[in-house]
C-alpha cells in the first residue's frame, strides 16, 4: 500500500476523475447484489407456488434494467480510472525525458542507455497498472466484498455469514507473504531486463565492429545467457504469482463447503428457506472475484512499488550543471580567457588539466594540438559546461561562463565533437537541427562552406536523402562535413571543431578552412587536430602535454623552437611526401 501513499500527489491532482470512477464502481458493486436476491425470491415463489407470469416479467425487467445500468457505469468508470492512469504514465515519461536532457555528461558515463530505456517503458507500464488496475482491484474488491457480506448478514443469516468468513484471515496472511516475496523478485527481474535492454542496444549499435572482428557467435552466446537470466528471474516472479489463484480458490472452496454444509442444516431446521440458501451461495459466488482481485491487487501493487522505487531513484539524481539564480540572459561575446589551476573528472583522483592560462581574442583562431589523451577535448568540454570547474575559471567577454544562462552560452557556441552523431532523418533536417525553421538558402550556404554541397546533390534524393541511423549510409568524411554544416547554420560566435577534419583529405581540409576564414570574420574559431596542417594558420597554437601547456605561439614561432610541434610538423610533411611518391 506504500506505493499509493507515494502516488497520493497524483491522486490529488486527478481527484475529480478518481472520485467519479470510485463512486461509479460503488454503484456497480451495489447493483451486483440485485440478481442473487431476485433469484432467491423467484425460487421461494416457485416453491410456494405463488409465481405468476406477471411477477416473472417484473423480475426479468428488473434484472435487465440493472444489467444495462451496470454496463453503462462500467464503461464510464474505465474512462475515469484507466484514463487517469494513462495520464500518469505520460506525466512520468515527460519528467523522465526532461530529466535525461538536463543531466550532465557524468550521469551518462555511469548510467547505461538500455537501463534508461527500461525505466521509460517497463517500469512506467507497471506504475500505470498500479494507478489503474491497482485502484480498480482495491476499490472493487473492498466494495463488492463489503456489500456482499453486509447483504448476506442483514438479509439472510449473520451466523452463516460468519461461518463462511472463517477461512478469510488465512487468505490475508498468505497473500501478504506472497506480496513481500513478489516485490523482491520483481525488482531483480526488472534489473535483469534493463541489462538485456542495454546489451541489445549496444550490440545493434556496434554491429559493424562485431562483424569486422568476427564476434557474432560470441555475442549471440552472451545475449543468450543474459536472455536466459531474464527468463529465470521472471519465472521466479511467476512462481510466486502462480500461488495467488490456487490459494484463493482453496479458500473460496472451503467457504462454499462450510456454507452449503451449515446452510443445509439451517434449511432442515427451517431457519432458512431454500431460496435464501440459493441467494447465499450466489452471493458467495460474487465473493470469488473480490478474493481473486485482492490477490491480483497485491501482485500489481508490489510490481508498481518496485518500479516506482526505480523511477524515483533515477529522478532523484542531482543535476550537476545548473544555472545560477542571477545568471545573465544574454549571448556571451568577446575575448576568451582560460585560467585553470587544475581539473579532475568526477570520481577520479588525478587531474586531467593543470596550470592552463591563455587568452584568445574575439575573431581569432585557436589551434590546440598534442598527443592522444593530452586533454584537448577536455579543454573544449569545459568551455561548453559539460563539466564545471572548481579550481579556476573560464571567461568570455570578461565574465565567467557560469554567469551566463546555459541556453545562452550554448547558443553562442557551435560544437562539432569527435563523435559525429547524425539522426535518422534527411540531410536537410540534420543540417537544420539547431533551427528547423531556417531558410534553405542558409542550409545550402552552410553546406558549401563545409564543402559537402556537391556531394549532397549527388545523393539519390539530394537534401531529402535519409541518412539512416547515426548516418550509417554516409562515409566518415561526409558525416564530418554535414556536422560542420549543422554547426555553421547557427552562425555561432564561437565555432569549435574537435578533430573534425580527420576524415577528409588535405585538399578538402584546405578548402574548408579557407571558406571558414572567409565567412567567419570577427568570429572566434577553436580547432583541435592531430594533423597540424589544420591549425597552421591559427593566431595562437597551444601544445598540450599531460594536461599542461608545453608550447605556445604562432606556427612560425613554434617552428623556431626545438620542440614537439616542430618535430611533429616535419614528420607529417615527410609522411605526406612519401604518400605522394616522393
Amino acid at each position: 500500500m506504500s506505493v499509493f501513499k507515494d502516488l497520493l500527489w497524483y491522486f490529488k491532482e486527478e481527484k475529480k476523475a478518481y472520485l467519479t470512477g470510485i463512486i461509479l464502481l460503488l454503484f456497480v458493486a451495489f447493483l451486483q447484489l440485485v440478481p442473487p436476491k431476485v433469484i432467491g425470491m423467484v425460487v421461494d415463489e416457485i416453491t410456494d407456488g405463488t409465481l405468476t407470469a406477471g411477477k416473472l416479467g417484473k423480475w426479468i425487467i428488473l434484472l435487465a434494467t440493472s444489467g444495462l445500468v451496470m454496463y453503462s457505469l462500467r464503461y464510464y468508470w474505465r474512462i475515469m480510472i484507466f484514463g487517469s492512469a494513462v495520464k500518469l504514465s505520460r506525466l512520468l515519461r515527460n519528467r523522465l525525458y526532461a530529466h535525461f536532457t538536463s543531466m550532465s555528461q557524468s550521469f551518462y558515463q555511469k548510467t547505461r542507455t538500455g537501463d534508461l530505456m527500461a525505466h521509460a517503458t517497463n517500469d512506467l507500464s507497471a506504475i500505470q497498472q498500479t494507478a489503474g488496475a491497482g485502484v480498480l482491484t482495491f476499490v472493487d474488491s473492498v466494495s463488492t466484498g463489503g456489500f456482499v457480506i453486509i447483504a448476506k448478514a442483514a438479509t439472510i443469516s449473520w451466523k452463516l455469514t460468519l461461518i463462511a468468513l472463517i477461512p478469510m484471515p488465512l487468505m490475508a496472511m498468505l497473500t501478504s507473504w506472497y506480496g513481500t516475496m513478489l516485490h523482491k523478485r520483481f525488482h531483480k527481474a526488472q534489473e535483469a531486463f534493463s541489462a538485456l535492454n542495454d546489451k541489445t542496444q549496444e550490440s545493434i549499435t556496434g554491429i559493424k565492429v562485431m562483424k569486422t572482428f568476427g564476434q557474432e557467435k560470441e555475442d549471440i552466446e552472451d545475449f543468450r545467457k543474459q536472455s536466459e537470466d531474464v527468463v529465470n528471474k521472471n519465472i521466479s516472479v511467476a512462481k510466486v504469482d502462480a500461488l495467488f489463484d490456487p490459494t484463493i480458490s482453496i479458500i473460496v472452496g472451503i467457504s462454499f463447503f462450510l456454507s452449503i454444509a451449515f446452510g443445509s442444516r439451517y434449511v432442515v431446521n427451517e431457519e432458512l428457506t431454500i431460496g435464501q440458501l440459493v441467494s447465499f451461495t450466489s452471493y458467495l459466488g460474487l465473493l470469488v472475484w473480490p478474493m481473486l482481485a485482492f490477490g491480483w491487487f497485491f501482485n500489481i501493487v508490489e510490481r508498481g512499488r518496485a518500479s516506482y522505487d526505480r523511477v524515483t531513484t533515477l529522478l532523484a539524481e542531482k543535476i550537476d550543471i545548473q544555472d545560477k539564480a542571477d545568471a545573465l540572459d544574454v549571448v556571451p561575446d568577446g575575448d576568451i580567457q582560460y585560467a585553470i589551476e587544475s581539473f579532475v573528472y568526477p570520481g577520479e583522483q588525478d587531474p586531467v588539466l593543470k596550470d592552463i592560462n591563455f587568452r584568445i581574442g574575439k575573431g581569432q583562431t585557436l589551434g590546440i594540438v598534442g598527443k592522444t589523451g593530452a586533454g584537448k577535448t577536455t579543454l573544449l568540454k569545459l568551455l561548453v559546461r559539460e563539466f564545471d570547474l572548481s579550481d579556476g575559471s573560464i571567461t568570455i567577454g570578461g565574465r565567467k561562463i557560469e554567469d551566463y544562462k546555459m541556453d545562452r552560452l550554448r547558443q553562442a557556441i557551435g560544437y562539432v565533437p569527435q563523435d559525429h552523431f547524425l539522426f535518422s532523418a534527411t540531410v536537410e533536417e540534420n543540417i537544420a537541427f539547431a533551427n528547423p525553421a531556417v531558410e534553405k538558402d542558409i542550409i545550402h550556404h552552410s553546406a558549401r562552406v563545409a564543402n559537402i554541397h556537391d556531394d549532397i546533390l549527388e545523393f539519390t534524393d539530394g537534401y531529402k536523402t535519409i541518412v539512416g541511423e547515426r548516418g550509417v549510409s554516409l562515409s566518415g568524411g561526409q558525416k564530418q562535413r554535414i556536422s560542420i554544416a549543422r554547426a555553421l547554420v547557427m552562425n555561432p560566435e564561437i565555432l569549435i571543431l574537435d578533430d573534425s577534419l580527420s576524415a577528409v583529405d588535405a585538399n578538402t581540409e584546405e578548402q574548408i578552412l579557407s571558406a571558414l576564414k572567409k565567412n567567419r570574420k570577427d568570429k572566434t574559431t577553436i580547432i583541435t587536430a592531430h594533423r597540424l596542417s589544420a591549425i597552421h594558420h591559427a593566431d595562437l597554437i597551444i601544445v598540450l602535454e599531460e594536461g599542461r601547456i608545453a608550447e605556445r605561439g604562432t606556427h612560425d614561432q613554434l617552428m623556431g623552437q626545438e620542440g614537439w610541434y616542430k618535430d611533429m610538423y616535419w614528420r607529417q610533411q615527410l609522411e605526406e611526401l612519401f604518400e605522394q611518391g616522393g
